[in-house]
């Protein structure tokens, strides 16, 4: 788990940015040499911090502002799964390319390591749906922007977008700029 010398921040608060810290495994070298991968698999497999939060994200959005939440492959999947089964809404996946069986809109971005393709269907929301994005971690903001862009794309509105993990030195919030973004945990 992450021990913490300095102030842990969060846009929704210390005690919610802590309970995310608590429960993080740094990787070293993962996927690839130098890249220090922050794995949230030990937050997911606590139940009761899982529960607390999703409860969190859907506090922090309010149920009434979205009507369906889309997940980013793959550990978004979890996320918007629960935040769906919370509110009562639906799910909708934001997948790697080739993943989709239907006609799908599609969008190429830069990763921090790399570069990928995401893609959704192209009759994923109704028009006008009002959309809360999640994944786990915010890096470089290119896997979020080119989610958000697929969901205006496909006639959805972006109502929200957060995550657990916000790697701040790496400008992903700057990137999504005017957007608004939601991090649990700000390192």
């Amino acid at each position: 788990m992450v021990e913490s010398q300095s102030p842990v921040i969060g846009d929704s608060g210390p005690e919610a940015a802590a309970l995310v810290a608590s429960r993080v495994l740094d990787v070293p070298d993962f996927p690839k040499p130098g890249i220090v991968f922050k794995d949230l698999m030990p937050l997911f497999a606590d139940g009761p911090v899982f529960r607390e939060v999703i409860d969190e994200i859907v506090g922090y959005h309010g149920a009434e502002s979205f009507d369906v939440v889309a997940g980013i492959e793959a550990r978004g999947f979890v996320l918007a799964a629960a935040i769906a089964y919370a509110t009562g809404t639906g799910v909708v996946p934001v997948r790697k390319a080739g993943k989709l069986p239907r006609a799908s809109f599609s969008a190429s971005y830069a990763l921090e390591y790399g570069e990928a393709v995401l893609e959704v269907h192209q009759d994923a929301f109704t028009a006008d749906q009002r959309v809360l994005v999640v994944d786990d971690v915010l890096a470089t903001g290119g896997t979020a922007s080119a989610t958000l862009d697929l969901v205006e794309r496909a006639g959805g509105v972006v109502t929200g977008f957060s995550v657990l993990l916000e790697l701040g030195f790496l400008a992903g919030r700057e990137r999504l700029s005017p957007r608004a973004v939601h991090a649990m945990w700000r390192v």
